[in-house]
């Protein structure tokens, strides 16, 4: 027989989190977590959100980069042969743009509305590793904050019906290239990423805050920023320079069975920020960060353009990231809600990771951030080696100080298994902003070295959650 325990470093807190100001009266309502709201399955609207995705389809004519000059011999540098082949699909209203065998170099390409970059079985897209490749400066989002910068690797701003697809390869030769040196110490990065935060906080126009040659922010592999239906399919990214699949302000979008792996700093696997409408299927994820990681903007300047992420599914994916395998921020200040991720194992023997990862659920803010988090539910996790916490929940992300409210309410974790951790359950509050709703049920931990840990919060519920044998109780 089981006996029964409870774990615990804090009391429970009786403070009610404030919602900012900028979500409405009837948002607040809806949320509200009450007896009748317990009693309706959040999961009973995936259904209706998976009816609004569908994946952009394409005309059947093809676009095969060599007869528009490029040559695979992993030298010659392409860029003008992928752009004059885009154009020409795009011009005759859509189709395929043909990566066909071969290791085709290549700067920047900027893919246009009703095109399919299909990179077939057998050939590479190798980006440059000459920064000036990805100039001019384009209209981008660094780490949540606008400005112009370099143009990521593939870049489309205001299409629509865009397409990455095939069996081949997508080689940002990020360690290779001067990237990594950027982020080190003394590299570059870390006065320019000061001097953006400066720009976003002080509210300096847009338009002037201005990188790229002479500086040091590195950017994204792709980046689509202000479309609409979007796939990425069976592709395999490696090594991008810094976040790999970054989608912004976009509706409509599909990530199925890609391979994302990256071993530079900041190598996130996939970021929807302020998106809506996304599913992300059967892919799988090594990189040195949040494997999946849903933001929606930074601090004031993430306040100030104010659109959530939301409506966002993850299905039957692999994370072997260093950090989280379903995150939600920390750059959230437009905010979050409506995330939900089923069917994912973490760090599996047939795909480990070169470091154990440290949070299959990672929910992070804190007061500088603002925004809420509202409604991420988890369920069928199984994972094992992991390097900290199972369920990590903190509004004290990077010990960032400031006054507004550090809101994360209604989470729920359920049949979860994990075979060795830190922790099984780490809720890292504050007194002032207490998590609200939070429900963690059906679970299985087994050796895990610490208690758990329960900061301040209300309206928890901890059902039948085993810790080494021994059945958790709350309060």
């Amino acid at each position: 027989m089981r006996r029964r325990t409870f774990f615990s470093y804090a009391g429970t807190a009786t403070a009610v989190a404030i919602l900012p100001s900028a979500v409405s009266a009837e948002t607040v309502a809806a949320a509200e977590t009450t007896v009748a709201g317990l009693a309706r399955d959040p999961w009973d609207e995936v259904p209706r959100i998976l009816a609004r995705i569908q994946p952009p389809t394409f005309r059947r004519q093809c676009f095969d980069i060599t007869d528009y000059g490029a040559v695979g011999d992993g030298l010659t540098k392409n860029t003008e042969a992928f752009r004059r082949a885009i154009n020409a699909c795009n011009r005759a209203g859509g189709g395929h743009v043909i990566v066909p065998p071969g290791r085709f170099l290549t700067g920047a390409i900027h893919l246009r509305s009703n095109v399919d970059l299909h990179v077939r079985e057998g050939a590479t897209v190798l980006f440059s590793m000459d920064p000036a490749d990805f100039l001019p400066v384009v209209f981008t989002r660094w780490e949540g904050t606008e400005c112009y910068n370099y143009s990521s690797f593939i870049y489309a701003h205001g299409q629509q019906n865009l397409a990455i697809t095939g069996k081949g390869t997508l080689d940002g030769q990020g360690m290779d290239g001067p990237w990594k040196s950027w982020r080190d110490p003394g590299g570059g990065q870390p006065a320019d990423q000061a001097e953006l935060r400066r720009m976003g906080t002080e509210g300096v126009p847009v338009e002037e805050r201005v990188f790229g040659a002479g500086h040091y922010l590195r950017p994204n592999m792709i980046q689509f920023y202000k479309c609409r239906n979007i796939l990425l399919r069976d592709i395999t990214v490696l090594e991008p320079p810094m976040w790999t699949i970054h989608p912004v302000l976009c509706r409509n979008v599909t990530l199925k069975d890609v391979d994302v792996i990256g071993r530079i700093n900041n190598s996130d696997g996939v970021d929807p920020e302020c998106c809506s409408d996304v599913l992300i299927t059967g892919c799988r994820f090594h990189t040195e960060d949040d494997s999946i990681a849903v933001k929606s903007g930074r601090d004031e300047d993430g306040l100030r353009v104010g659109v959530p992420s939301e409506n966002i599914v993850v299905r039957d994916c692999v994370f072997s990231g260093r950090w989280g395998g379903i995150a939600v921020g920390s750059e959230m200040s437009g905010g979050a809600r409506n995330i939900f991720a089923e069917d994912c194992r973490i760090n599996p023997l047939d795909f480990p990771g070169r470091y154990n990862p440290r949070h299959p659920v990672f929910i992070k803010t804190n007061k500088k951030r603002g925004g809420y988090i509202d409604g991420v539910y988890v369920r069928r996790f199984t994972g094992r080696a992991i390097d900290r916490d199972c369920i990590y929940l903190t509004t004290r992300y990077s010990n960032q100080q400031g006054e507004r409210p550090a809101v994360i309410r209604n989470i729920k974790v359920e049949d979860m298994v994990h075979d060795g951790a830190r922790r099984a359950i780490n809720l890292e509050g504050l007194e002032s902003d207490p998590f609200v709703g939070i429900h963690i049920e059906n679970c299985e931990f087994t050796n895990m070295a610490n208690p758990n840990i329960f900061g301040p919060a209300r309206d928890v519920t901890i059902r039948k959650v085993f810790v080494n044998g021994t059945e958790v109780t709350y309060p």
